[in-house]
């Protein structure tokens, strides 16, 4: 039974909760997404198993989940990088939000969501259980996507992106 650390709005820890209960009742608890980006800038899509709990069948981010009890943000997406896509690569945490959604199957998804980024040229190994295909994009075709077919791409992932570019614009960076 996998477990989920709920947290309050400064992820200051409150208790541990099994992770469909926390879906069920909206419970704010931490999870992870991940950026991999390619030497080419572009960033690697997982696409969600369809037999996923919530959110099957839709774009995302590299990947993403829950830290166990005990184990530090960094070490949880840098397992799952590799349960999931089957790559690894150097993790660095850049930036965290509070989310809360109603997504499909009666799930609430309200986390404090840590964002992290890698760069790996590696090609994704699948675990059929989480992810049914993977692409790489640039961020400019991945805007045009976004804004065209909103509806292919998690909720998370969209708030993640605008974050990033938020992140980026205001550091002087191009995108």
């Amino acid at each position: 039974m996998e477990q989920v650390l709920l947290v309050d709005e400064n992820d200051q820890e409150i208790g541990i909760m099994e992770k469909m209960q926390a879906h069920r009742e909206g419970l704010l608890h931490r999870a992870f997404s991940v950026l991999i980006f390619n030497s080419k800038n572009e960033l690697l899509l997982q696409k969600r198993a369809v037999k996923k709990y919530h959110s099957g069948g839709l774009w995302t981010n590299t990947c993403c989940s829950h830290p166990r009890p005990e184990e530090q943000i960094v070490t949880a997406a840098n397992r799952r990088l590799k349960e999931e896509m089957g790559i690894q690569a150097e993790l660095n945490p850049l930036f965290h939000f509070i989310y809360k959604t109603e997504l499909d199957n009666d799930m609430i998804e309200h986390e404090l969501d840590h964002v992290l980024i890698g760069t790996s040229d590696s090609l994704p190994n699948l675990n059929p259980e989480e992810a049914e295909d993977y692409r790489f994009i640039s961020l400019a075709e991945l805007n045009k996507e976004i804004k065209a077919f909103p509806d292919n791409f998690t909720v998370w992932f969209k708030i993640i992106i605008q974050h990033y570019q938020d992140h980026l614009t205001s550091n002087g960076s191009q995108i």
